[in-house]
């Protein structure tokens, strides 16, 4: 149960990262251009990450695509904090962890479920 719950919350909370880069939120992508990512992939990066969130729901039912969505958000979200080191903005690298924690915990909840 607890694993269903992890997976369900990360969802939700790596979907809103992704209506947040659609929409271009400024808080999203006015650090994104400081980082030097290219304004013509944020509609690509809100894609993957909108895939990522609805293959973690699928998972719970579809155990393997769980597992392929997961893993593509850890290398996701694994890329975005190497993009802020790489731009030296140490002080935002706690915000691409935040996404990253809870996609990890749903992996690792689901691999002993």
């Amino acid at each position: 149960m607890v694993h269903i719950i992890v997976t369900v919350l990360a969802a939700a909370w790596v979907a809103f990262s992704a209506y947040a880069i659609l929409t271009r939120a400024a808080w999203v992508v006015e650090p994104l251009a400081s980082y030097g990512v290219p304004s013509s992939w944020w509609p690509w990066l809100g894609a993957a990450k909108a895939a990522g969130a609805a293959g973690l729901l699928a998972g719970l039912f579809v155990p393997v695509i769980g597992i392929l969505a997961g893993i593509g958000l850890v290398l996701y979200f694994v890329g975005a904090v190497v993009t802020v080191l790489r731009a030296r903005s140490y002080a935002t690298v706690a915000y691409p962890l935040l996404y990253l924690v809870p996609v990890v915990a749903a992996l690792a909840l689901g691999a002993t479920a």
